[in-house]
This record gives C-alpha cells, structure tokens and sequence, in this order.
C-alpha cells in the first residue's frame, strides 16, 4: 500500500505543478524551509526517506517546469562536475562500503537543487520565489510556535546554558534558510528599496541571531554592510555601530544569546565535533588524492553504525572542501569550484554593477560558509541555488531581480 500511496501522491503532486506552477513553486519553498525532515520525522519517523522526497519533489517540479516553459541550455552548471565526479568514481572505484545504487542516489540529489538552470523560468513564478525566499523564514517561526502551541514540537533548544531557535527544524537550518532571506532581501533592495524589504531583512537578521549560529550570523553582517557602503545609508551604518557598541556594553547579561555566550567557552571554535570527524576525511583524500573515491563517499567514511556517529549523532564532514576532496578528489575539487566560478561570472554579467557586486560576494559568502557547514547536501541547498537559478533567469529576461 505505501508505494501506491507515494505514487498516487506524487501524480497528484506532478498534476498541481502542471495546472498551478506559480502557486506549486511558492509553497514548495516554504514548505522546504519548514524543515519536514525534522518535525515531519519526530512524528512519523523516516529521516531519510523525507529527504529523499524532497529532493525528488524539487525534480519534480524542475521537470514540470522545463515541459511548460521549455528548456536552456546551461553549459557552466556545477552538475556537471559531480556528473564527471561520479563517472571517474565508477573507473577508479567506489570508497568500501559505497555501492553502486548509493552512489548514484547521491549523484542525483547532488544535481538537483542546479537543474532548474535548465529551465526557461517565467516571471510569475521567479517573483513567487523571491518572495518565498525573503518571507519563508517568517514563516517558518509561525509554523514552529504553532507545532509547539499544540505539543507537537518545539521552538528552541539549549546549549551551553544559551537558547536557540530553531522553530519546527533545527537551528543551523532554520538560520541557513535565514542567511537567504537576507541575500534575497539586500537583492530586492539594492533594485527597489521599500520599507518591507528592510523591515524583512531585519527579521532576518534577528532569526540568524537567535539562531545562535555564527557563520550565518558573520555572513549576514558582512553583506548587509557592504550594501549600505553601496547605498551611501551613513545613518544607518551609525546606528549599527551604537547597537553593536551596546551589545558590547551589556554582554555579560546577554549570555542567554548563543552567540554572546560561547565567547566565555574555551571549547567554543568545535561545538559540531569538526576536530573529531576532518581526520577521517582528511585520510580518505590522502588515500587517493587526485580523483576521490566516487559521489556519495562522504556518506560512508564515517559509518552510521560507528561509535563516533552514535556519540555525536553525525557523520558528516562539516566541511564541503573535504567532502568534495573525498569524493571527487583534487580534481573534482577543482573542477566544481572551477565551474561554480564560470557559472557565476557568466549569470551576473548581464546585472546592473551594484546587484552585479552584491551577487559575486554572496557566492564569495557560500564559499566561506562552506568551510564551516554541509552547505552543498543541505535541504537549504535547494532554495538557495533556486533562488540564484531565478535571479540568473531575470538576467536574461533583461529585467531586475525585484519581487
């Protein structure tokens, strides 16, 4: 019966997409920035499989999309890297323990959130996706509150003494999806500043802060400065300067705020175990260091059966300079970065020089992150290169990137 129920849904789901592509597309973000592979999961258990169906629904809907709007030909999309990845990987080998079919599945959820570059995207629908971008955050907060108002879920948790937010997923997502509301919102108002757009790019903000996540939070600041160096707003550049000052004077009754608090931690710079999970990937690539050991390897160096997993309730690297390197190797590394680079260059070409600015630091800004967070293979993987997919197809529209 489970299989007729999924493959009914999904028909229902290919049939929604076809008759309502706007519509589809806006919920299919907010709902992916709900984070069902955490509240969905504590109720109905499946982690995995959740997963899976996201990524298969964002398929979905690219392959709907592409058969009502046609489809482009994009010859810098980094899918083509881990496509190359995963075919050198069958010729050297795949890592022990990584079959075949594994990675094959990792290969397709890893082109997945670059396939709607292939698809000519209308303007109805980039606009839904601007907007799901900048107030799916919002939402996901209201969601959370109300799964905590019926006993369903939680709001925040605690660590180390401080509170974090994470509403109805898990903090460092919930400030992931965040972090793009933000870029989505300096995007907008560097092409038609409104009262809105600042207001939800504050929101924002704030979400990435009670989030406790620190990358995030050192991103969001970094691009919201440049773009009021780039709209010349010296109030407002003085304004964040008295708030920080502030926030400085008054840290010590702050703790309360993750942030604030881990700066008295002396373990503070590995809170996510890193220290403990980069040397088995980091042997892994030596082990064979020009071509990896297939897509999907990173799955399985660290084995969910092992006792580190069971102790951190983890496997992955935390790092997606690792994680490549593992799978793809020097080469794949370079190959995906190589093209990410083209990609970029060639999407922003056509944006006015402020936006054109802001855009090149976002993916400077994804670079940074990716040092730090699985910012390739999350969940917010799929709204952020959706949402650079759509900003590329107004470039080529000839029309600004505004909502």
């Amino acid at each position: 019966m489970i299989p007729a129920l999924v493959a009914v849904a999904a028909l229902c789901f290919l049939g929604l997409i076809f008759y309502f592509p706007q519509a589809t597309a806006l919920l299919w973000v907010l709902a992916l920035e709900t984070s069902p592979d955490a509240w969905l999961a504590q109720l109905i258990g499946g982690h995995e499989t959740i997963i899976a169906l996201i990524k298969a629904s964002g398929i979905g809907l690219a392959l709907v999309l592409a058969i009502r709007q046609g489809v482009r030909w994009d010859r810098f999309n980094p899918a083509f890297a881990f496509a190359t990845m995963f075919l050198i990987g069958l010729m050297h080998g795949l890592y022990p323990g990584l079959s075949l079919v594994d990675s094959l599945r990792s290969l397709i959820g890893s082109c997945a959130p670059f396939l709607f570059s292939f698809v000519r995207l209308p303007p109805n629908i980039i606009r839904s996706v601007i907007r799901a971008a900048i107030w799916g955050p919002l939402f996901t907060v209201g969601f959370g509150a109300l799964l905590a108002l019926t006993g369903l879920g939680h709001m925040y948790v605690v660590e180390q003494g401080a509170l974090r937010l994470g509403a109805s997923g898990e903090p460092p997502f919930l400030a992931g999806f965040a972090l793009i509301g933000i870029y989505a919102g300096l995007m907008e108002s560097l092409a038609a500043a409104n009262a809105t757009t600042t207001f939800m790019v504050a929101v924002n903000f704030c979400i990435v802060l009670l989030t406790g996540a620190r990358t995030p939070l050192f991103l969001a600041a970094l691009n919201i400065l440049a773009v009021l160096i780039m709209q010349r707003r010296l109030y407002l550049l003085a304004l964040a300067g008295a708030l920080g000052s502030a926030a400085i004077l008054f840290a010590k009754g702050l703790t309360f705020i993750r942030v604030v608090g881990l700066t008295e931690l002396d373990e503070a710079a590995n809170l996510s175990n890193r220290g403990l999970v980069w040397p088995y990937f980091q042997q892994a690539l030596l082990h064979s260091p020009v071509f990896g050991w297939g897509v999907g390897a990173g799955k399985v160096i660290i084995p969910v059966t092992s006792i580190l997993d069971q102790m951190i309730g983890t496997n992955a690297a935390h790092d997606e300079y690792l994680r490549i390197g593992a799978e793809g190797g020097f080469f794949g590394l370079a190959l995906l970065i190589g093209l990410m680079t083209l990609w970029m260059l060639r999407g922003t070409a056509g944006l006015p020089r402020p936006q054109r600015h802001l855009m090149r630091l976002i993916f400077i800004s994804f670079a940074v992150h990716s040092t730090m967070d699985n910012t390739l293979i999350a969940t917010t993987a799929s709204v952020f290169f959706l949402w650079i997919s759509c900003i590329f197809a107004n470039t080529e529209n000839g029309t600004t990137p505004a909502a």
